[in-house]
């Protein structure tokens, strides 16, 4: 019976109720009375489900209902992570019909609590560093330890037999919840979801049926990791590569999983990870040339990689892999810095980049795999900001196969300093996805986990865990001494066999494998190993280039000035028409009243009665790229409507909250426009859709902020992806940012987009970084971003005033017929002669700038507005000052704090451009620790202020 939202309330009531009748009130106690005896044991499995399993006081031994163990069940003293007490039975029934009715109860009890707690009772842990504690879950707990073990009791639910005797019902609830797989999934909230999970591991007892081939494939697979590690440790001694050995079971695992992809049709994996395993994952899974791995440890050919390049142990790979059935998976390691987790979101991105592409909406065809550390799983903020994005309609990839290789240590650091909770996936509960704890020394244990995990992905398309324990044979590199600060973990791995030699002694006792065919099965791969050395060796050998190829075929980066501007008008007519097309809703589509008026608005620029704002100059940029081909998706918080309510991309109905987006209903043949509100979340989306662009090279991506500085939440996907990819790894991305910058007297948060920073990244014309002036310009940019085949991350420090400023207005014709400029030189009609200062600027100030010559009527000051700060190609800057004399004065003029913006990077690159002649200067804000005041009336008078700098009288 199901109580709805008084569900616990009830449930709770009904414990009690247990314990002493007398208890609760005497409505409920009749209530409680009279229910069926079917609902009665539901209602029990249920309340043992939700809030654990009560005894009654003397249980405990201590008289007073509370554990007197200040221990938990591993005997470890940890605390717990959340509150759970033990299922009271009532007292002993006086006919016998009413003590087998109790005891059928007490072992339904039993069953629950082993679904619910059984996980913390397997045999987990390979070292075997903590005891394990079952009292928990003794049948003394629950009133049936005087049962003769033989009696016949219903198994409910339980799969198997409808009735076993109480000993055969407790050995299969130890094999399937308490061997060397532990489950978390009692806290899914769908029963259909629980009840298929539980079927399937209770009907198999959690393990998994191989056949002799399967088991030999796993030991080939474990002794290509192992043999893999050895032979680096002894010819490259000393050398970092963060050795894999102490879980070389992930090698197996990640085996079993492309081949249970194959099973389900999935067509590409895309796997993250950190740097722990990568050469054994590149090797033994990638299938990446062991001559390549060879070449980069020998290391002869420095000059190849001067200024450039990465560790060997953070670079990415592709590869094709055939299964049996002549079904092919493509299989992509992402590259991945030393900031472990970070890469998680954008493997993601790609992931739902290449699932567009290929038109699978359900999600089954692509498969994100991302394989964690411990620490850093439960350590890393941005682990929780992907997760979050699982049901995300924006960002959803269908499910996230999730691989934990746990090491139960974070470089020197214990798992007890470093989290919270019991388990380094507890994080992992916000999802109510199932968690698989497995001991990595049983591989067949691991294939159970992998079976299910993947059977539960493709059936419910949700993220799932595999938590493989282990532990790190030496320190956090190999040149580390851990028995430094863990000296008892030490002594036990120095005492373990590996687990190649686990699996092989247990082959062997089962009479399915001999020992010499196991070192048959070494020397062969020593043997390839050493000739692929002897050949690198050798000389000669050159590692192959993969960059631009496939999907980045026609694209490329290097030099911008090796890359010439294309036209990015669009006829006026089709602006004009595509004006009409996105200013048009269904027509039961109920417009809010004050939004038909920003339609009629854009309907009056098509007409010419108006000049076009830059969110109209926007949504035609996107207009004319969709009808073109090129797919376009932003996202960001608050993107649909913007942060600054100018976009409207997607409108709602006001009466009954139906959406409706003009610019995907363009044309019926238009390539995807999507828009969505993102989390409130800066590294996962910034590094998602950073993922995206890597798979989309023919697509406009872009990511807004909120406010500009609201970047500095994502900083290490900017400085260790975007601003550097490209030199470390030879990959492009075409990914915008829209920035929101400008100081208008907002504070110190919402002014800055720490133009700063960008400039500062910018080198080897990694990335383009724009301060426009104009709806025009913002048009003609993001055009200019698809047409040309040049792919950098471009970064705008885009407006908020400027939005509707009347001033900063643009016409149709400048779409029709402009492009875009750099540089846009003065446009006051002076006359150059008597010009004897050259005001430099960028962005929003330009038009306090030019307010402030109008009304001083001055016409010896020219101002030149600088729109792509970078790359800033030399003579652009020389053409804007040609017309004026040499002896004219330069100034640099910019809204923040002379410590900050534009003019370190200006002050640094100016001189070799401008001449020696002309004198360089900066007027700004003073400097600054902060980017601006607090103080509206502060603001003002300190934007006067560098006005007035900017034109101070000029020196005789």
């Amino acid at each position: 019976m199901d109580f709805g939202i008084n569900q616990g309330l009830v449930e709770e009531l009904y414990l009690r109720f247990r314990e002493n009748p007398h208890s609760v009130e005497g409505a409920w106690q009749k209530y409680f009375e009279r229910m069926p005896d079917a609902e009665r044991s539901a209602l029990l499995d249920s309340a043992s489900s939700s809030a654990g399993i009560r005894t009654r006081s003397n249980a405990t031994g201590n008289g007073n209902g509370k554990n007197s163990s200040a221990k938990n069940g591993n005997g470890n003293g940890h605390r717990e992570e959340y509150v759970t007490t033990l299922v009271g039975m009532p007292a002993p029934p006086e006919s016998e019909s009413d003590l087998q009715k109790d005891y059928q109860e007490r072992v339904t009890a039993l069953v629950s609590g082993y679904r619910l707690r059984g996980h913390r009772y397997a045999n987990l842990d390979p070292l075997n560093l903590v005891a394990r504690d079952q009292n928990e879950l003794s049948l003394e707990r629950f009133g049936l330890d005087h049962v003769d073990p033989n009696t016949m009791f219903a198994t409910g639910n339980f799969a198997g037999a409808p009735k076993l005797p109480l000993k055969e019902f407790v050995r299969r609830l130890q094999e399937t919840y308490c061997r060397t797989i532990g489950v978390e999934y009692r806290n899914i909230e769908e029963p259909e979801i629980r009840g298929w999970l539980q079927e399937r591991m209770e009907s198999t007892r959690n393990r998994i049926d191989l056949s002799h081939e399967d088991q030999v494939r796993i030991l080939g697979k474990l002794i290509d990791a192992e043999i893999f590690e050895q032979f680096l440790h002894t010819k490259y001694v000393g050398a970092k590569r963060f050795s894999l050995e102490g879980s070389e079971s992930v090698i197996p695992m990640l085996e079993l999983v492309i081949e249970a992809c194959g099973q389900h049709k999935v067509e590409e994996i895309v796997i993250g990870m950190a740097h722990r395993g990568r050469l054994n994952v590149l090797v033994n899974v990638m299938e990446k040339s062991l001559k390549e791995i060879f070449a980069a440890f020998e290391d002869d050919n420095p000059e190849l990689n001067l200024g450039r390049g990465d560790v060997k142990y953070h670079l990415g790979y592709s590869s094709d892999r055939r299964m049996e059935d002549g079904h092919n998976i493509h299989l992509t390691l992402a590259f991945n810095p030393s900031h472990l987790e970070f890469v998680n979101p954008v493997v993601e991105g790609r992931v739902r980049a290449k699932q567009d592409r290929r038109g699978d909406r359900e999600r089954r065809h692509v498969l994100p795999l991302l394989i964690h550390g411990d620490a850093a799983f439960i350590g890393q903020g941005v682990v929780a900001e992907t997760l979050n994005l699982m049901a995300l309609r924006g960002y959803s990839t269908g499910g996230t196969v999730h691989i934990v290789t746990n090491n139960q240590i974070g470089f020197t650091t214990v798992w007890q300093d470093s989290r919270s909770t019991r388990y380094c996936t507890d994080l992992t509960r916000m999802l109510r996805c199932p968690v698989f704890h497995v001991n990595g020394e049983d591989p067949e244990a691991v294939a159970q986990t992998v079976r299910l995990a993947m059977d539960y992905r493709q059936r419910y398309g949700r993220d799932v865990v595999i938590d493989l324990y282990g532990y790190r044979r030496y320190g956090h590199n190999e040149a580390d001494e851990p028995r430094f600060t863990q000296p008892m973990m030490y002594a036990a791995v120095d005492q373990k066999p590996s687990v190649r030699d686990v699996y092989v002694k247990r082959l062997i006792e089962g009479g399915k494998f001999t020992e010499a065919q196991a070192k048959e099965l070494e020397a062969s791969r020593r043997a390839v190993m050493e000739a692929a050395l002897d050949e690198v060796r050798k000389g000669g050998f050159v590692p192959p280039a993969y960059a631009m190829q496939g999907l980045w075929g026609g694209y490329r980066g290097g030099p911008d000035a090796e890359t010439p501007e294309v036209p990015t008008a669009v006829p006026k007519e089709r602006l004009q028409d595509l004006l009409t097309r996105i200013t048009e809703v269904p027509a039961d589509f109920n417009v809010h009243p004050k939004l038909k008026r920003f339609l009629e608005l854009r309907r009056e620029c098509r007409d010419e009665k108006r000049p076009l704002d830059w969110g109209t100059a926007e949504a035609l940029a996107y207009a004319t790229l969709v009808t073109e081909g090129a797919p376009v998706r932003l996202s960001g918080q608050d993107s649909r409507r913007g942060t600054f309510s100018h976009r409207h991309a997607v409108l709602h109905d006001h009466v009954n909250g139906r959406l409706y987006t003009p610019l995907a209903f363009v044309d019926k043949k238009q390539a995807r426009f999507e828009v969505w509100d993102s989390p409130l979340s800066e590294a996962g989306v910034l590094g998602f859709e950073y993922g995206y662009s890597l798979d989309s090279p023919d697509a406009l991506v872009i990511w807004e902020a909120q406010f500009g500085d609201f970047a500095n939440g994502a900083q290490v996907l900017i400085d260790q992806f975007l601003s550097s990819s490209e030199d470390k790894w030879y990959r492009l991305s075409g990914l915008v940012l829209l920035l929101p910058h400008g100081f208008e007297g907002q504070g110190p948060e919402h002014s800055s987009a720490r133009l700063e920073r960008w400039l500062n990244l910018c080198a080897e014309d990694n990335m383009q970084v724009c301060n426009l002036t104009t709806p025009a310009q913002c048009f003609h940019v993001l055009r200019r971003q698809v047409v040309r085949p040049f792919r950098k991350p471009l970064v705008i420090m885009s407006p908020k005033s400027l939005l509707r400023a009347p001033q900063a207005a643009s016409t149709l014709e400048e779409l029709a017929t402009g492009s875009f400029q750099r540089i846009i030189p003065d446009t006051a009609g002076l006359d150059a002669k008597a010009v004897k200062r050259v005001l430099l600027c960028s962005g929003k100030v330009y038009y306090d700038l030019a307010a402030a010559r109008e009304t001083s009527k001055r016409t010896d000051v020219a101002i030149v507005r600088v729109e792509q700060l970078y790359p800033l190609q030399a003579q652009d800057v020389v053409k804007a000052l040609a017309p004026y004399s040499d002896k004219c004065e330069v100034v640099w003029v910019q809204e923040e704090p002379w410590n900050m913006g534009a003019w370190y990077y200006m002050q640094a690159r100016l001189p070799d451009i401008i001449g020696k002649k002309r004198r360089l200067t900066c007027a700004s804000r003073p400097e600054s620790a902060s980017p601006a005041t607090g103080s509206h009336s502060a603001h003002k008078i300190e934007q006067e202020r560098l006005v007035e700098q900017a034109f101070a009288k000029l020196p005789e």
